[in-house]
């Protein structure tokens, strides 16, 4: 089924584009939750009215998301983890553990941004992208440290 997005979304595409998807994610998802809407006549006509709007939008994300990046550019995000034998962790550091850092920080980031191919399973320092826009991705120091004893 075509559908015109109203919002972007990153599986799919940006605002205002008009995108192939399968009938029951359009009918049970994408148009009962106003992020897309049939792509009609009618439709596409309504879109390219809101075409300028629609642009100045994205110019204001575009702008937002840089401020971020300037921001986030550079961080050091310090993770503890118990250590086993040589540099192995017991378990591992994902973009959970990244996310709840960098919120100690007193920078809020979704999980989901955080670009972890896989995740981290020995110290070290590591360099992460973070997804904030379509072509914003700032990169951050994640440095995996050996958690220190509570008797120490």
């Amino acid at each position: 089924m075509r559908v015109i997005l109203k919002e972007t979304i990153d599986s799919l595409g940006i605002i205002g584009s008009e995108v192939d998807v399968k009938n029951g994610y359009a009918r049970n998802f994408l148009i009962p939750q106003g992020k897309a809407v049939h792509a009609n006549d009618r439709s596409r006509k309504q879109m390219e009215q809101e075409r300028f709007k629609i642009e100045l939008q994205m110019a204001k994300e575009r702008e937002t998301a840089s401020q971020m990046a300037a921001k986030i550019e550079g961080l050091v995000c310090q993770v503890p983890a118990k250590v086993a034998d040589g540099d192995r962790l017991y378990g591992s550091v994902t973009t959970k553990d990244i996310a709840d850092k960098m919120a100690q920080q007193g920078i809020e980031i979704p999980k989901r941004m955080i670009l972890l191919s896989e995740p981290i399973k020995e110290l070290g320092s590591y360099k992460v992208p973070i997804r904030i826009y379509k072509d914003v991705e700032p990169e951050i120091t994640v440095e995996v440290v050996s958690e220190k004893p509570q008797g120490a």
